[in-house]
């Protein structure tokens, strides 16, 4: 069950003095649409397990690894038998831009499978195994030891991605790592300034393509428009100034860069399936 809910609002279970929490899940039991801080990682070890974040339903099998980033609304349906580890962390309270960029591609959630990922998907199911074992056992130093073995997996998914998501054929590993590196710099650019008017056109011309090609490459090495990027990028903030009760939706949307409330009402509802009052509501 969860233990601690407010509204939607799930405040995490952490063990004692820690910023983790590993639950052996084998309850028969529903969860309702709730989100958190930390960031979540389900595997199921026995039988499915199925999972909902906003539109999107993903049936996980024994060793599907499913990545679900801080602040997504999600629900979670259990089979009548089956045992699943549920696993919860906050991210670094100062998350670097390379951490947000891999936070972006693994919107709203990620579903990790040996088809999808023969690569990666090994390696995490691996490193999920490593936690349980620092944190069944609670050596020394286990806390920081997941910590970084979750960094692991963060950063061996984002390289997948980037690497995926480059379409290019035959691309030199030189060109391949520039253009990386590259965007990159233009994630980090677009992290630190989405609140101001930014515009396909000139976030092009700083990285030195025509907007054409530059739409182009955003899209293979972000699985995403330059403005859907933007907007999501604009959301997750929304979300976090929501909780201050002092700030009117007016306000909120106009310091996440949106130049009109009716079109940050039209992309948090699109992005969370409530509008922004609703989720308000529900934290409240």
């Amino acid at each position: 069950m969860i233990h601690n809910l407010n509204g939607s609002h799930e405040t995490a279970d952490f063990r004692e003095n820690t910023q983790i929490c590993l639950y052996h899940n084998d309850e028969y039991e529903n969860y309702p649409s709730h989100w958190h801080i930390p960031m979540e990682i389900i595997m199921p070890v026995e039988n499915g397990y199925c999972v909902k974040c906003g539109n999107t339903t993903y049936n996980l099998r024994e060793k599907d690894i499913l990545i679900i980033p801080p602040g997504t609304l999600h629900e979670l349906f259990a089979p009548p038998t089956g045992k699943r580890l549920i696993f919860q962390t906050c991210l670094p309270k100062v998350a670097n831009n390379e951490l947000r960029l891999i936070m972006s591609l693994v919107h709203p959630a990620i579903l990790i499978t040996p088809e999808q990922f023969p690569d990666f998907h090994p390696q995490a199911w691996q490193l999920m195994m490593e936690i349980k074992e620092e944190y069944d056992y609670a050596d020394k130093f286990y806390e920081s030891a997941i910590h970084a073995i979750s960094m692991q997996i963060l950063v061996g998914l984002g390289r997948h991605l980037l690497a995926s998501n480059t379409k290019e054929e035959n691309p030199s590993a030189t060109r391949q790592k520039d253009y990386m590196d590259k965007f990159l710099k233009i994630t980090d650019y677009i992290n630190e300034h989405f609140a101001d008017d930014l515009t396909l056109e000139q976030v092009a011309d700083m990285a030195g393509f025509s907007k054409y090609h530059f739409s182009r490459l955003f899209r293979e090495y972000t699985d995403n428009s330059f403005y859907k990027y933007l907007n999501i990028r604009r959301i997750d903030h929304a979300r976090m100034l929501l909780l201050n009760p002092e700030l009117s939706v007016l306000e909120v949307s106009l310091q996440c860069g949106f130049s009109s409330l009716s079109a940050f009402l039209r992309m948090f509802k699109q992005i969370n399936m409530c509008t922004p009052t609703e989720f308000r509501n529900r934290y409240t």
